[in-house]
């Protein structure tokens, strides 16, 4: 970020607004969220206002072949939206966020209104704001503890402030849920396109700041009931171990009334207000989308006591080891300021 941006922008930011080494806080909270594939497809600018901070789509990181429609892009940024909100809320500031802001610039995601001094007591702000750096995914065997009910309560009551349904699946219900992902799962090892695509944010080398790292990839289940994304589209023992998994896994979907790109925003700040209360409980999560990459797998997902619900994602839930941090880019390099683009980060080909 220029030097002579920060001393204009710390100039126009009084006692009233927060400062340049605030902002830093603020974005690297945002850059913490989960996307797919760890491609980070988010860009933050600097609004004509010091205090407003908006969120830009960066479709250049994003998958073409497996989120042709930004679904997955929109989620990611939803995520990273609801991060920002906490973080304004525990360093003692009130967010107003607006989604969709403006019909002319489809690219901007959302705005964030940084106001006035406020008591960090909204969203339960210092649990979530230490969660947030606790969090990762997990795609490794979890134990057989079962979830306490409290628990799962608290999870459905999270993504219900924000806007959507969480149901926990009976042990049936997880059985047809997991069926629908290996259908999901075999279809993507089919096919070409989407396997490149997959190992493209997998072949990275050890300083790479995106995609996901050989050591967060994970094992495979042994006994074949846990489909895990297999990032590599390999399945020779001899370059995937095998481990069992949990026998009954705990499963949840995340689901909306509608599924226009305001819901998907809503969405991602579900999810990740339910990961964060999920890390506060000490619970690990890993993220199950392959059936959501395939319209008609996707509609399978659905309840049978909920027909017209869309979901939006497939959580897994338990205890276990936690997940290996996956790289982020430094925040500033995400940020434009006075109208400016930020800094694009190649991706490598295919």
């Amino acid at each position: 970020m220029p030097a002579a941006h920060l001393v204009r922008q710390e100039a126009a930011m009084s006692s009233t607004h927060p400062d340049s080494s605030t902002l830093e806080r603020l974005l690297s909270a945002a850059v913490a969220a989960p996307s797919m594939h760890n491609t980070q497809p988010w860009r933050f600018r600097l609004g004509a206002e010091p205090a407003v901070v908006e969120i830009h789509a960066t479709v250049e990181r994003g998958l073409p072949q497996e989120d042709p429609h930004g679904r997955a892009l929109h989620i990611a940024a939803g995520a990273a939206l609801f991060n920002l909100r906490v973080a304004v809320t525990h360093l003692g500031w009130k967010p107003v966020t607006r989604l969709l802001p403006d019909p002319r610039a489809p690219g901007l995601l959302a705005s964030v209104r940084i106001t006035r001094r406020a008591s960090p007591r909204g969203l339960h702000a210092a649990e979530l704001y230490e969660a947030i750096w606790r969090r990762h995914s997990s795609r490794f065997p979890f134990t057989d503890e079962v979830v306490p009910g409290r628990v799962l309560n608290d999870l459905v009551e999270a993504a219900q402030i924000e806007g959507a349904r969480l149901a926990v699946t009976a042990p049936g219900e997880a059985g047809r849920l997991l069926r629908v992902t290996a259908e999901a799962e075999h279809r993507n090892h089919s096919d070409p396109y989407r396997s490149a695509e997959s190992r493209r944010w997998t072949s990275r080398d050890e300083a790479s700041d995106t995609g996901i790292p050989s050591a967060a990839i994970g094992p495979q289940d042994a006994f074949e009931r846990l489909p895990m994304r297999d990032f590599s589209a390999e399945r020779s023992m001899e370059r995937l171990p095998a481990r069992p998994f949990e026998r009954n896994p705990t499963l949840a979907f995340l689901a909306t009334g509608h599924d226009r790109r305001s819901d998907w925003l809503r969405a991602g700040q579900s999810l990740q207000h339910v990961l964060l209360v999920a890390t506060a409980h000490g619970l690990r999560t890993s993220l199950l989308h392959q059936a959501l990459e395939w319209p008609d797998l996707r509609d399978e997902l659905r309840s049978p006591t909920a027909p017209f619900d869309h979901v939006q994602m497939l959580i897994r839930l338990g205890y276990g080891p936690e997940g290996p941090v996956t790289p982020r880019c430094s925040p500033f390099s995400f940020l434009g300021v006075d109208g400016t683009a930020p800094p694009e980060v190649p991706t490598s080909s295919p």
